[in-house]
Parts: C-alpha cells; sequence; structure tokens
C-alpha cells in the first residue's frame, strides 16, 4: 500500500466530504417534507440551526443526528446502516487541534453515548468506530417512535487523555 502526504487542502476536503453529504441529504429530504407540511399549515417562524460541534481548547467534537431513510441505500449498505423513517443514526467525530492554521487530527477515542427521550425512557445507543483513510468517526443508530425529542449525552475520551470531553444536545425527529 503507497502511502501519500496529503496537502491541507485535500486533507479538508477529505474531512468535509462526510459531513458534506450528510448535510447535503439532510437538507433535501427536510425541504421536501417541510413542503408537503406548508401547503396544509400556517408558515412558521425559522429556528436558528443548533452548533453541531463543541470546542474544548486542543480538542473539538463534531456530532450530527439524522434519520437512516435520509441516506441513500448504497451509503447505508456500505455502513451496515438499517434505513427507515423510524431510525436515527448519530455520527461522533474528535478532532485535535494542531498548529494555526493547520488541519484539525482525527483521533480515536473511548466514544459513550446516553439517549433518552424527554419522558425519561433510555434509548440503546452503540457506537462503533468507522476509519476510511485519514477519517475516524463514531456511528451509533436508535430507533424513535411517533415524534420524539431525544437528547444525546455523548462522551468522548480521546486516546492518551485521562479526562473526558462531553457534549449534550437534543433534536426533534418525525417518524412515519
Amino acid at each position: 500500500m503507497q502511502t501519500t502526504k496529503w496537502s491541507t487542502r485535500s486533507m479538508r476536503t477529505r474531512l468535509a466530504a462526510p459531513a458534506l453529504l450528510l448535510g447535503i441529504v439532510l437538507v433535501g429530504t427536510l425541504g421536501c417534507n417541510n413542503a408537503q407540511q406548508a401547503a396544509s399549515s400556517p408558515a412558521q417562524t425559522a429556528q436558528p440551526s443548533n452548533e453541531s460541534f463543541t470546542d474544548f481548547g486542543n480538542y473539538e467534537v463534531h456530532y450530527n443526528a439524522l434519520r437512516t431513510d435520509a441516506l441513500t441505500p448504497e451509503i447505508a449498505r456500505s455502513y451496515g446502516i438499517q434505513r427507515s423513517s423510524n431510525r436515527v443514526m448519530l455520527n461522533v467525530t474528535a478532532l485535535r487541534k494542531q498548529a494555526d492554521h493547520a488541519p484539525r487530527q482525527p483521533v480515536d477515542a473511548a466514544v459513550q453515548v446516553d439517549a433518552y427521550n424527554l419522558n425519561g425512557q433510555l434509548k440503546n445507543i452503540e457506537m462503533r468506530r468507522v476509519s476510511e483513510g485519514d477519517a475516524i468517526y463514531y456511528i451509533g443508530e436508535v430507533s424513535i417512535s411517533g415524534a420524539e425529542i431525544l437528547v444525546f449525552d455523548i462522551s468522548v475520551t480521546p486516546g492518551g487523555e485521562a479526562n473526558a470531553l462531553k457534549v449534550k444536545f437534543k433534536r426533534e425527529f418525525f417518524a412515519n
């Protein structure tokens, strides 16, 4: 296997590609669903978007959650993900900051997630490591029922570190 040194630009492109793909798929899916809802209900005020990463000084933790039916069949199949309107995929990445303006480096980490709805029902979500080239991320799936707001308590301990980086975020999902 031949090893090559990535330029800063190509590394940023490789790291941004999975997030961009998920974002495009998510926006397209939400746009179609929102168009159907808009035809039968009055216009609603736009909600500000939530942060998708948290800065911890030497590290950043990036995270995103979306319904698995927003993934293409090919992407879902390649990652062993069940596509369904009542399943949500969580994606978490830990990045170590480098010298000024250098690209952040993905790092191995212990990732633990507790997911629960607003009724306090704990949702089992086991995270698994995925690596593609230099990219390292952790994905897990959880089921939803009807309209559900899920809270994700994420604990990320980068390799070689003693303290966990903790993130909490919530998203609302609608199962068909």
